[in-house]
């Protein structure tokens, strides 16, 4: 079965499909969500913005997932404005180069042993009007260049606890098994398993 995915983002579609391979699950976007503002104060409010925005214009199924980086020498910043950090006043996302380069600016002067940070998952999912949440982190630190090309946002820079290298060397084989996405969607996984397959089987 198809389930519309909010995003505009196509990393985050290929991710989160990754993630159902084998499920008979697939996501897929195709609503433009560029006039939608993310002013939620959580990740939660921003994921139910979304998956609102789709399914007023679908009336189907939706997912939709919000997540951010918390930076705890930061005060838990960039959190909610993750995505659009190096640009606070635009509606839509960052580049990703420009949030990075922001973000180790901050961190300039805090050493790594105090540059401790958590990754966010927020997934949201909407059923005749009924709203699902499942929540997901994993912690790790930030080092003060980026390293490796693979994933996207700030996994170039995030390097989670119990490994030597970040999301962006590391690859989908282990960051859809620890990650804090894969940690929410496994929840999400299990629930739409035993909802639509489970059941209908």
């Amino acid at each position: 079965m198809k389930i519309y995915l909010a995003t505009n983002n196509k990393g985050k579609i290929r991710e989160i499909n990754t993630l159902f391979k084998g499920t008979g699950i697939e996501f897929i976007g195709g609503v433009d969500l560029s006039s939608v503002v993310e002013d939620g104060n959580d990740y939660r409010d921003n994921a139910l913005i979304k998956a609102l925005f789709v399914y007023k214009h679908s009336s189907t199924y939706v997912v939709s997932e919000d997540s951010g980086l918390e930076v705890d020498a930061l005060d838990g910043a960039p959190g909610v404005h993750s995505a659009r950090y190096a640009d606070l006043l635009k509606a839509n996302n960052a580049a990703d180069i420009d949030n990075i380069a922001k973000l180790l600016t901050a961190l300039k002067d805090v050493p790594l042993e105090k540059r401790t940070a958590k990754y966010v998952s927020a997934f949201c999912f909407i059923d005749g009007g009924v709203e699902s949440f499942f929540m997901g982190e994993v912690h790790g630190k930030i080092i003060d260049a980026p390293r490796g090309t693979l994933g996207f946002g700030y996994d170039p820079i995030f390097v989670p606890d119990g490994y030597d290298r970040t999301f962006a060397e590391l690859g989908d084989e282990v960051k859809n098994k620890i990650s804090h996405r894969a940690v929410a969607s496994a929840k999400l996984r299990d629930f739409l398993v035993d909802k639509f397959l489970k059941r209908s089987g």
